[in-house]
């Protein structure tokens, strides 16, 4: 029996398959089917191309949904950033083949297409890639450490030190001038009394954990201050905030030691932190895996490798797609 080694498409192969599917989803002509047709003989490439694009098309329905109106309502936010006229309304997504063509068109731009990103970044003083740890050191010299994909705006004037943390999470080791030290996140924000201390963004507010020293955290204008000492959190957000929660600062903070540690986490939490460290998409389809718990310590420079030890465990479905984009369910 005669072995033949699988082919691995090119990006343009797997695209011009992806359009290829559009097109017979769209009532092609005779003409277009014989040139179909011609096109998948052409080369064994071209099958693989299109047999990846047809399970593109069986799973991308439902992430390509939600990612489309994602993506309009932060493209649409970042044009008026921009200041720029909106010359016609934003078109929604309808239709699968749409979804997957938007989907497509995300995955193949990779983290370039992400405007709620392009939002972030552009009141940003400091900024770190996806899968980069990056420390920068500020005027007061004053050291912040910037989790994978995150964003940070200083302002030091008026005699205040301000940041504002506009994406992902930073890590904070403050020096002492005098001068009011103050992390902006959301509605609320954490102002130093002497500390080390993480601010990271969540879902609708922000988390603050302390390493060593005092932060005084306040959710909202009108709500008031709560001071945390070492090894406590408090999560706030809609301007309430929640009680104080006694934590293993050092496991919590393990990432800038590049580990992720977990106890009786979701899934879905455990994905949204992968998610900072991996270059494209990863979907979890499914709420009820999502909320599934998770116990470990695993290392943030490989998120695949992560997914596959938990996948062993949970026994969920992993596809990865085009090479950029992987499903979850």
């Amino acid at each position: 029996m005669k072995h033949t080694d699988r082919v691995t498409p090119t990006p343009a192969q797997e695209h011009a398959a992806l359009a290829w599917l559009s097109l017979l989803h769209d009532r092609p002509s005779t003409g277009d089917q014989l040139t179909f047709s011609q096109w998948l003989r052409a080369d064994p490439a071209h099958a693989e191309a299109y047999a990846q694009a047809q399970v593109l098309w069986e799973l991308s329905e439902s992430p390509a949904r939600t990612l489309a109106d994602e993506e309009a309502f932060a493209l649409q936010g970042y044009l008026n950033a921009m200041d720029r006229p909106r010359r016609s309304p934003l078109v929604r997504w309808s239709g699968a083949l749409a979804m997957a063509a938007c989907l497509l068109l995300m995955i193949s731009l990779g983290t370039g297409w992400q405007p709620q990103r392009w939002i972030d970044d552009l009141g940003a003083d400091y900024v770190s890639a996806p899968g980069e740890i990056r420390t920068v050191i500020l005027a007061d010299q004053s050291q912040v450490t910037l989790d994978a994909d995150s964003a940070i705006a200083v302002d030091f004037s008026h005699g205040e030190r301000r940041v504002q943390l506009r994406r992902g999470a930073g890590f904070f080791s403050v020096t002492h001038t005098g001068e009011p030290f103050v992390v902006a996140a959301e509605k609320g924000q954490a102002q130093v009394l002497g500390t080390q201390f993480e601010v990271r963004l969540q879902p609708h507010g922000a988390r603050v954990t302390v390493l060593s020293g005092r932060v005084g955290v306040t959710a909202d204008r009108n709500v008031e201050q709560q001071i945390l000492t070492a090894g406590q959190q408090v999560v706030y957000g809609q301007g309430r905030a929640g009680t104080l929660q006694a934590v293993d600062s050092d496991a919590q903070l393990a990432w800038r030691q590049g580990w992720l540690n977990y106890y009786k986490s979701s899934l879905a939490e455990v994905v949204q932190d992968l998610r900072r460290h991996y270059p494209g998409r990863i979907v979890l389809l499914n709420d009820e895996l999502g909320a599934r718990k998770v116990s470990g310590s695993f290392p943030s420079k490989d998120p695949q490798v992560v997914l596959s030890s938990l996948q062993g465990v949970l026994g969920f479905e992993q596809h990865q797609v085009l090479g950029h984009l992987i499903i979850l369910r």
